[in-house]
């Protein structure tokens, strides 16, 4: 049986079919999906806009918790529900015994209502776990609730019996999953290529790119040149600004949308990661507008990916493996050139190095001052990668391999 952190909890009154097993409630997926759909019919705000919150049958508030990694999570999840961050670089710093800010780093709201003890529960929920008495001591559900314990004393916690496979199964009405993602063209080779007519030197059509910008999530784009010269696409997704992360590419509509140019060239000399900060900022800015960005270079493969990757390694709080994968999964054709990719393992050290100490309560804090950004910024991320490659010609005569992603610096 998993051992818990010994501590007296709030009793709340719940249905019949949870029963205790050392201290750790056990919750059927039909209580949960009734629980749910009382909030559909007006019993209680749920969904991510209350922060994880679920209508309670005694009237409070109740959090769910996904102890999934995060490629699981966002290929689908309950809805309402807030991933939890727990992978190998956060439980090696913690030894064992992992805190609030660094399983939740990005959800302040969510750890200061726990320690206030305004959430009546707190529901976790793994893949297929069928009982509390099979959790393992180091699984991510059991450092999770020994968190819990320590800092939501008067809080109750169920773990979901069968986790997300059997509620999935079960009730998939109250899941989210990611949609089926269309297969992109194969791409031409370069001498077919180079007999077409492209529509302009600088925003030439790359040949395995015309199937549109692809959604990184709800407002946040990766796409190419070509796609921002298409205002037919860029309006039919409902894009309000566009990030160009190119030096030579042109902004065709800047009396209709927001533009912000971050001029790097796609070669190994170039400091991208100096960019990483004001990048962010940038879309955050955007996304608290409700609105949406492209963020896009000449083919949509190395520049803008690199800053999508890094936006996600910063505010999901995820490895670089977990950020390449989740966007190859979109885009399969991405490829950071090997200086990028070394430049983007430097900055997980330095986001997750930050995540783990907690180092400030603002998680860009420590890395750059907000406010602080200059024309031509100098950065403490730049790493010097040994490759022996020259620039890369144009993206159209280049065959594109998947960079390999090399193990993170130990931190």
């Amino acid at each position: 049986r998993a051992s818990f952190a010994s501590s007296r909890v709030q009793q709340t009154r719940f249905p019949a079919t949870m029963v205790t097993v050392d201290e750790l409630r056990e919750m059927d997926c039909s209580v949960l999906k009734r629980l749910m759909n009382r909030d559909e019919n007006g019993g209680g705000a749920g969904g991510s806009g209350s922060h994880g919150a679920l209508g309670l049958l005694s009237g409070g508030k109740c959090l769910l918790l996904d102890c999934r990694p995060f490629l699981a999570h966002s290929a689908g999840y309950i809805r309402g529900s807030v991933n939890v961050r727990c992978n190998t670089i956060v439980r090696r710093r913690a030894k064992g015994s992992v805190s609030l800010e660094q399983i939740l780093p990005a959800e302040e709201e969510v750890r200061a209502r726990l320690r206030s003890g305004l959430y009546s529960a707190v529901i976790v929920y793994d893949e297929r776990s069928p009982r509390a008495e099979s959790l393992r001591e180091d699984s991510t559900v059991s450092l999770v609730v020994q968190a819990l314990r320590r800092n939501a004393e008067r809080t109750d916690i169920c773990l979901l019996k069968g986790g997300y496979e059997r509620f999935s199964s079960e009730y998939p009405e109250f899941c989210s999953k990611t949609k089926a993602l269309a297969a992109i063209p194969p791409a031409v080779p370069p001498s077919t290529a180079e007999s077409l007519d492209l529509s302009c030197s600088s925003c030439g059509t790359p040949l395995h790119d015309q199937g549109g910008p692809v959604e990184i999530l709800p407002f946040l784009y990766l796409g190419s040149a070509y796609h921002a010269a298409r205002r037919d696409m860029l309006d039919a997704l409902g894009i309000t600004a566009l990030l160009n992360v190119s030096s030579d590419c042109p902004n065709h509509f800047e009396g209709h949308y927001q533009y912000k140019c971050i001029p790097v060239e796609d070669n190994h000399k170039a400091d991208i990661s100096s960019w990483f900060m004001e990048a962010i900022e940038y879309i955050d800015a955007v996304k608290d507008c409700r609105g949406r960005v492209l963020v896009h270079c000449q083919a949509g493969i190395s520049r803008s990916a690199t800053i999508c990757l890094a936006y996600l390694m910063m505010k999901k709080r995820v490895r670089l493996e977990e950020a390449f994968e989740f966007v190859k999964q979109r885009r399969s054709i991405i490829s950071p050139n090997f200086s990028f990719m070394g430049q983007l393992l430097q900055f997980e050290s330095q986001v997750l190095a930050t995540s783990c100490a907690v180092e400030a309560a603002s998680p860009s804090g420590p890395l750059r001052e907000r406010g602080k950004a200059t024309p031509t910024p100098t950065s403490q991320f730049v790493f010097s990668f040994p490759v022996s490659v020259g620039v890369h010609p144009a993206p159209s005569s280049l065959p594109y391999l998947h960079s390999p992603i090399t193990t993170s610096p130990s931190c």
